[in-house]
């Protein structure tokens, strides 16, 4: 009987997992954070702005990586930051692109939030010189105030073209044509793109995010800023509309 009760112990020993012998002892984890980093070509991209400040260097911990474009200037603030904070500088090597447009206003509503976000650093690596008009975050805002703002900064001559984002393109298209000056399209493919120029002379593409893909937006982005108008006849009928503006605005 003694022996059997034994036997019995001991084989429910041999089936139960090790105590741990500090209750309060962490488990061991395998964290790849730092080989993570080390592969991180920079921490912080703010390589779509010509003008830095100590806002935008704001959060970076010292030893930070902080992409920039050639040219790139600083206020005092912001080189006391980098030299206190030993930031490092990593300057942005433009793509071989196409485009002739070299500044772009942009703007979105909530539902073009983010693809302005992907945009800028898209333009900035084109080498094209970007002024954001907002929005800064996916909180619902109306898209004609930023069409607005975009529409006003082109309509002036300060940028050569804009863009606009909105989820369907459409309404920050219409916003933004109520501006003399602006010939807003909106294009959902490179062709479209490419005509909206060529044929059309339009300054400002709109796209929607709820359209197309980041991927497909990027490349309509490149086709719109590469090509221009150059045939007599385009540029004949472009000023036939600019004089139907032109009649009411009187």
């Amino acid at each position: 009987m003694i022996r059997s009760l034994v036997r019995e112990a001991l084989n429910r020993a041999e089936t139960q997992p090790p105590l741990r012998t500090n209750a309060s002892e962490p488990e061991h984890l395998i964290v790849n954070s730092l080989k993570e980093k080390a592969r991180k070509e920079f921490d912080r991209d703010e390589s779509s702005k010509t003008l830095l400040t100590e806002l935008d260097l704001r959060g970076l911990e010292p030893g930070a990586r902080v992409r920039v474009s050639p040219g790139t200037k600083f206020t005092p603030l912001a080189n006391d930051i980098i030299r206190e904070n030993n930031i490092e500088l990593i300057e942005r090597e433009a793509r071989t692109s196409s485009v002739t447009v070299r500044s772009v206003a942009i703007g979105a509503d909530h539902g073009g939030f983010q693809y302005k976000e992907a945009l800028k650093a898209f333009l900035a690596d084109l080498g094209v010189s970007v002024r954001d008009f907002g929005t800064d975050s996916t909180e619902a805002v109306d898209y004609p105030d930023f069409a607005s703002e975009v529409a006003k900064c082109v309509s002036a001559g300060h940028v050569e073209c804009g863009i606009l984002i909105d989820g369907a393109g459409i309404g920050s298209a219409m916003a933004a044509n109520k501006v003399p000056g602006v010939r807003a399209a909106a294009c959902y493919s490179t062709a479209l793109a490419a005509n909206s120029r060529e044929h059309n002379g339009a300054n400002i593409l709109t796209l929607g995010s709820g359209q197309v893909s980041l991927e497909e937006a990027k490349k309509i982005v490149e086709s719109f800023l590469s090509t221009r108008i150059s045939e007599e006849r385009h540029k004949r009928r472009v000023a036939k509309i600019d004089d139907i503006d032109r009649q009411y605005r009187r």
